[in-house]
Formats: structure tokens, sequence, C-alpha cells
């Protein structure tokens, strides 16, 4: 050991499990109450697996910008664990010269110019919806959370594969949704037996899977026949070649990428615009302000790239949404080697999760953390790594500039039309499954304005 390290807080637990009994209670909750009770950097164990948790931002400069060899992706092809038991070896999860090559041919997709162009196509699945919606009639219940799924999933399976999958969402959504709890189940305990063993919850996964799969080697074969080029992220997947072998990616490489971009690219995006929707039915001070900006587009007219610039407080409220409801909760790695960080030694072999919840809400750089408010973005403020909802460094999520541009479209169509009225005064529980969602959904009435 080095000398005059500090050592890292640790959370009292159970002699055996450690703290696996409150991780598995509610994560969300575990991760808080640590942060608050133990400090910014704080260890624990869940049963043979030992975690450190970051929640301040010079520790996390440390660990993931300046010491990025050491802080790394935990994919293992041998013992896949967490969402690598999903994606793969997609962008998400691989590492080193492939994730490198991916990301080099992926990147130009996803280029503001690039995502301009893709306005039109989103703007059409927000008014298929916003039509669905006008044949529910006034005053229909719906559920928030499905309906921005719904609409997210069909934003990028039209933008990135030229396709839609909405008449296959009923099996859609809820696999997808049994993959992400047993990925996060998969870090949390390491208790659970291995996937070979035929457990009711192995078995459900297996079938999530393969019902995702199913859709998945669909999209690709039906491309691989058409006649005529798309110019989507799948034509780029399909023709990429090796710089140095000018060998195609195989069948399981681009499933790969497509079940990332697919999933990543619609789960994150629907918990946005679902918190958004719920914060601005709760603060109709926010929403007035919101109303008055958006009346300023002509009547009728959906927003364009030009207009979308000119929506600033529609953007600060997705940042402050971000804020406060970061629907990427959590970042993972695994530390390779032994290290300090601000001093404090850390142990090979363990992992690292790095909150970005907690870090969203700390006292030290947000005042009056607790309360939702846009206004805080109206001012020019240094939030490097205090602010981090799509990651930090060479890892930061590709599909930043899409998301934000998608969602501003988006809200600022479904805010123009309708009114919602939330069905539950109680404020909606947050649930931890990869992603923070709101549990059991938002139950809202539609009203035409």
């Amino acid at each position: 050991m080095m000398p005059n390290n500090k050592t890292v807080p640790q959370v009292k637990g159970d002699f055996l499990l450690g703290n696996l009994s409150q991780m598995i209670a509610n994560p969300f909750r575990a991760l808080c109450d640590w942060q608050r009770d133990y400090g910014d950097l704080v260890s624990f164990r869940l049963a043979t697996r030992h975690f450190y948790l970051f929640g301040h931002p010079r520790l996390i400069e440390q660990a993931l910008i300046k010491q990025s060899d050491v802080f790394v992706k935990i994919y293992n092809p041998e013992k896949p664990t967490g969402l690598a038991l999903v994606l793969g070896q997609g962008l998400v999860t691989s590492q080193g010269d492939l994730w490198q090559r991916q990301r080099r041919l992926m990147q130009p997709v996803f280029q503001r110019s690039n995502i301009t162009t893709l306005l039109p196509q989103i703007a059409t699945a927000g008014s298929n919806m916003l039509d669905r919606w006008r044949k529910l009639g006034d005053g229909a219940q719906v559920n928030l959370s499905r309906e921005m799924m719904r609409l997210t999933l069909e934003v990028i399976t039209q933008t990135m594969f030229s396709t839609s999958v909405l008449d296959k969402i009923e099996h859609l959504s809820p696999s997808l949704d049994i993959l992400l709890r047993y990925a996060a189940r998969s870090i949390m305990n390491p208790l659970i037996l291995p996937l070979y063993i035929p457990t009711p919850g192995n078995q459900k996964f297996k079938q999530a899977l393969g019902a995702i799969d199913e859709v998945i080697y669909g999209i690709i074969d039906q491309r691989r026949t058409a006649s005529s080029a798309r110019n989507d992220l799948l034509d780029m997947l399909l023709t990429a070649r090796d710089d140095s072998t000018g060998e195609k990616m195989t069948d399981r490489q681009i499933r790969d990428e497509v079940i990332t971009i697919f999933s990543a690219g619609h789960e994150t995006t629907a918990n946005l615009l679902s918190w958004t929707l719920y914060l601005l039915a709760r603060h109709p001070d926010v929403l007035a302000k919101l109303h008055q900006e958006l009346d300023g587009l002509p009547q009728g007219k959906i927003p364009d790239a030009e207009d979308l610039q000119h929506l600033v407080y529609t953007r600060a409220i997705l940042n402050e949404s971000l804020r406060f409801r970061p629907p990427a909760g959590i970042m993972l790695r695994k530390v390779n080697r032994n290290t300090e960080v601000d001093g404090y030694f850390l142990k090979a072999g363990r992992l690292a999760i790095f909150s970005i919840f907690n870090l969203h809400h700390h006292a030290d750089f947000w005042p009056q953390p607790e309360q939702f408010d846009p206004e805080r973005f109206l001012m020019p403020a240094n939030r490097r790594f205090s602010f981090m909802p799509f990651g930090t460094g060479e890892r930061i999520c590709i599909g930043n500039h899409f998301a934000l541009l998608e969602s501003q479209l988006l809200l600022s169509m479904i805010v123009r039309h309708y009114d919602l009225q939330l069905l539950d005064t109680d404020e909606v529980e947050i649930e931890m499954a990869v992603t923070l969602r709101p549990k059991g959904g938002i139950p809202a009435r539609i009203k035409r304005r």
C-alpha cells in the first residue's frame, strides 16, 4: 500500500452478504443513502463483489479522464455480465480497438449536420402519436411512460434503420424490460445462478432475448435483400469494411450494434420525455413559461432546426430534467490495477460505480438541488463533471445531440397540442433498472389545447 493513503469509508453491513439486502430492496435508495451517510467516495460489498461508489466531480475527473486506462469497461467475452448479456460487443459495452473502430464508423451518422436532416422523420413519428391521441378522445387516460417508449422506439427505428416495429410493440417492450432488469441484477447480485441453469428467471431472460434477436435479425435480413440503399446507420454498418483487412462486419457484430442503438437510443430518451412531462405537470409556472416561448412559433408550424435553436427555455427545461432525473443514473467501470484517487488507495479487480444522480444532486454544486428549476440553465456556469447526463470522456454517449434535438422537437409538439393532468397526486417513485425510470409509469389524462 502506498504511504499515507486515506482509507475509503465502508458501508456497514452483514458479515456474510455485506450490503446485498439493501441493494436488492432498493438499489436507487441505497446509493443515495450511502453517499449521504458516508461521503463522496465509499466502498460497499455485495456478497463476494466489492464496489466503490463515486459522487464528486473531482473524483470523477481523476478516475474517468486522467485514469481512463485504469477504469475500464467490464467486458469479458467469455463471461459477459450486465448489459453485455444483452448488447454483446456493441458500442456501449466493447472496448479497445473494436470500440474505437466502431465509434469512428458510426460518428458521421450522429453529427449535428446529419441529425438535422432527420428532423422531419422525428416530426412524423410525433404527429402520428398525436393523431392517435386525438382518436382516443378528450379526457382519455394514457400511461405517459408507455406512450413515450412507443414514440422513441418509432423514432429510432425509422431514423437509423428506415423501418418500423410498432406492430411488434406488444412483445418488444416487455422483452426489453425483462432484459434490462436482468442485466442490472446480474451486476448487483453475484449470487444469481449462471444462465445455463434453467431457473425461471434465466428462462424468461432467454425467451426475451430470443424475441428481440428475432426482430433485430429480421431488420438486418430485410435490408440485405432490399434493392435500394437507404443511407441510414444500418446501410453504413452493412457496407463498412475494416481499414486493414477489408473484411465486412459479421452478422453478430452488426446485431450487437443495432441492438445497442435500438435499446440505448430509445429507452433513455423515453425516460427523459416522461420525466419532463411529469415535472411540467407538477410545475404549472414552468409550463406557463414554456407555453409562452412556444406560442412565439408560427401557428401550426412544426419547428425546424432553425426554430429549435431559438427555443432556449425549452432546452433549459430538458437540461434541468436531465439534472433532476438523469435517465442514465449510473456508470460502471472495473478497476484494472491498484491505483490512487485523491489520496485514496483503490484495489484492482473491484468495480466502480459513478452515480450521475448523486452528482446532479450534490449540494456543493447545485443550490437547492431538490428543486426543479430550469432557470439555472439560463445562466452561464462551468458544469464540467458536475453535470454529465451523457457520461464524459471518450466514452461520452454518441447520440447526445440526437437525443437532445429529438426531445426538444417532440416536447414542443406535445406541449403545444395537449394539456396533461396527472391521475396520481403522490410523487412518482424512482426505480433503477439500468436507467432511472418512473416506477409504475405515469398515468395521465390527455386534453387537447
